[in-house]
């Protein structure tokens, strides 16, 4: 693999996980769409990918570690604790981490049959198109309803309606953090609340997929030659992610999200286009 290839798939990696644009969406069309033939097997795609993914969790550890710091400390308490009552910053911890459950469970089951039935590029597009439109009209639809909530104000209802959400996600071209946001949105959530809460539930749910795959890494080894193409992964994963959240954030203080919508309608509608006229 191309030190090239691994920079600009950490970049891609990095800045769609957590922009509401989808990041396995984007894995499978700039490859396709560049004719790049990195890997020689799954085993080799599989060790890559989880590089990606742990450079976006270093991000994601990196900027919301005041926060993360304070859910761990306080959460940890009905462990070594069990005799006091949970704060509210405890009991918060545990519910991003419910969140994570339904995706888990579904992700962890179907992982074989997520791989062989969907990513193809005519069904990424269709998913951005659509999904992007959903996202679009429940954005304007809390807004209609002032809808104002803070991410403090998350509740057991939200962990499991927007975890539910997240199961959507593992069809490349939903985007997780594009369908969590929705789902926070129709939830009464503000849009800065809806992007931090999507930032601090893909902790778990990305720390879960991390692990289990590093595990399988170390017992099966790193392919030949893969080395240094991860590392460059991990970094520009790593600096991507964390430039996409700060930017996301100052940006839905004052605008909505649809450049986002409108992005992945012309990046969708490309893709068929190329696809209707044979030019991939």
């Amino acid at each position: 693999m191309s030190i090239l290839h691994a920079i600009v798939l950490g970049i891609v990696q990095g800045l769609t996980e957590f922009l509401p644009i989808s990041s396995s969406g984007h894995l499978e069309i700039v490859p396709w769409l560049f004719g790049w033939s990195d890997f020689d097997s799954a085993a080799t795609e599989k060790a890559f990918d989880t590089a990606l993914h742990l450079g976006t969790l270093v991000a994601v550890l990196i900027y919301l570690r005041a926060d993360l710091f304070l859910y761990v400390r306080q959460g940890s308490q009905i462990i070594f604790r069990p005799k006091q009552p949970l704060t509210a910053v405890g009991r918060r911890a545990w519910l991003l981490v419910l969140s994570a459950v339904p995706a888990g469970i579904v992700g962890a089951a179907f992982e074989d049959k997520i791989t062989e039935k969907l990513g193809s590029p005519a069904l990424i597009s269709v998913s951005l198109i659509v999904f992007g439109l959903v996202l679009i009209w429940a954005d304007r639809r809390a807004t209609f309803k002032n809808s104002s909530e803070s991410a403090e104000s998350l509740t057991t209802r939200d962990a499991l309606v927007i975890g539910l959400a997240q199961v959507l996600a593992l069809n490349p071209g939903t985007s997780r953090s594009g369908i969590t946001i929705t789902a926070a949105r129709l939830s009464g959530y503000s849009r800065e609340a809806a992007a931090r809460l999507s930032f601090l539930m893909s902790v778990p749910i990305i720390s879960g997929a991390v692990v289990f795959s590093v595990a399988k890494l170390m017992r099966d080894g790193v392919p030949d030659g893969l080395l240094v193409p991860m590392i460059v992964g991990i970094v520009t994963a790593a600096i991507s992610g964390f430039l996409a959240m700060s930017s996301m954030i100052r940006f839905v203080q004052t605008k909505t999200f649809a450049p986002y919508v409108v992005y992945r309608c012309v990046i969708g509608a490309g893709v068929l286009i190329a696809l209707a006229t044979s030019w991939r």
